[in-house]
């Protein structure tokens, strides 16, 4: 099935959004997440901090935050028993600053990422994100490889350089009644990433994507061709939305991190 420039945009603009309705069911589950902040380049980037063990980074997607993403769909209280949790809420998103100049979006948010192990000490964790945050975690490996002990790419798969979805997300609008500035929805297709740098990747890495989600189509299967080592788990019954909130992702991403620190 072929896509249409316009089908296209609406799919991206959907499936790149994480409105905070998918949650309002939801209860929080923890409070015990230490709220922090720290300034890189004049930005005020906030972070929450979880749990002791081996560290792992959880990157959310457009228009959503932490809190949502991770927070309360229970995530960040399963993964610390066992890990040192570490949820950082992107510029323009969250309680971290929302500035409107470009350059503090697109691949400067790998940036951060790199800037908040380097404040927290850490030289190296589980990268796992979600959606926009999954085309962070991919961009961060294949620049900064020996940072990452693993990869989870979560709602997204490979945002190929050079392709007709690269330019379509570089004329997304940001989701309705998001704060979120819409020059950071612009700067997503500077996330993109050629073959050889997709090949590059050594470290561990599995793509979760629910069974529903237009990802599958347009983002995974291209990625399924050039890292067939790369296993891709479907979460069932399950829409770009309405992933996070599904048990077998959350107990998927346990397992990852189990196998994956030497807990299995």
């Amino acid at each position: 099935m072929r896509y249409r420039g316009t089908q296209i945009m609406r799919l991206s603009s959907k499936l790149l959004s994480i409105p905070a309705f998918v949650f309002l069911s939801l209860l929080p589950t923890s409070q015990a997440a230490t709220d922090d902040s720290f300034v890189v380049n004049g930005v005020r980037i906030h972070y929450m901090v979880e749990g002791k063990g081996q560290p792992v980074v959880l990157i959310h997607g457009l228009n959503s935050s932490a809190a949502h993403n991770w927070q309360l769909p229970g995530i960040i209280s399963l993964l610390s028993k066992d890990y040192q949790v570490i949820a950082v809420d992107m510029p323009g998103h969250g309680k971290s600053d929302k500035p409107l100049a470009e350059e503090a979006y697109g691949a400067q948010m790998v940036e951060y990422v790199i800037r908040l192990l380097d404040h927290l000490k850490i030289k190296k964790a589980h990268i796992i994100g979600y959606s926009m945050g999954g085309m962070i975690a991919v961009k961060l490996m294949v620049k900064y490889p020996e940072r990452a002990l693993s990869g989870l790419v979560c709602g997204m798969g490979w945002l190929r350089e050079g392709s007709a979805m690269q330019k379509v997300l570089e004329r997304i609008p940001a989701g309705r009644r998001s704060q979120t500035p819409a020059v950071c929805a612009r700067s997503l297709g500077k996330l993109a990433v050629s073959e050889e740098e997709i090949k590059s990747i050594r470290v561990p890495v599995e793509v979760l994507v629910g069974d529903r989600d237009p990802v599958r189509r347009l983002f995974v299967a291209p990625l399924a061709e050039v890292r067939r080592d790369w296993k891709v788990v479907e979460i069932r019954d399950a829409g770009h939305l309405s992933c996070v909130v599904r048990q077998q992702f959350k107990d998927e991403i346990k397992n990852w991190l189990d196998k994956n620190s030497g807990r299995n």
